[in-house]
């Protein structure tokens, strides 16, 4: 399984929009992905309520996670989108 631990970019979050950002990245993604709170049981990181039902706070680790054939590069661009706190899709996802 291949993971990527990461610290929650966004000031206020997982929260509303960069929820919406996230949720819309991992679906695009095209791979099944998890989510968790380092220490926590993983969701499904496709699932807007599940990414809600998490509450990350801003600089708090996460950990992203998927058994899917070539989802390395699918965990890059999401670990760099919830680092970063970007407030836009990136052009890669």
């Amino acid at each position: 399984m291949a993971e990527r631990r990461v610290n929650v970019g966004w000031a206020e979050g997982l929260h509303a929009r960069p929820a919406s950002i996230f949720v819309r990245a991992a679906t695009a993604s095209g791979v099944p992905v998890t989510i968790a709170k380092a220490g926590g049981s993983p969701v499904n990181a496709a699932s807007m309520l599940a990414v809600l039902g998490l509450g990350a706070q801003g600089g708090e680790e996460i950990v992203l996670a998927t058994d899917a054939e070539g989802g390395d590069a699918a965990l890059d661009r999401l670990a760099k989108l919830v680092a970063e706190g970007l407030d836009e899709l990136p052009e890669t996802v």
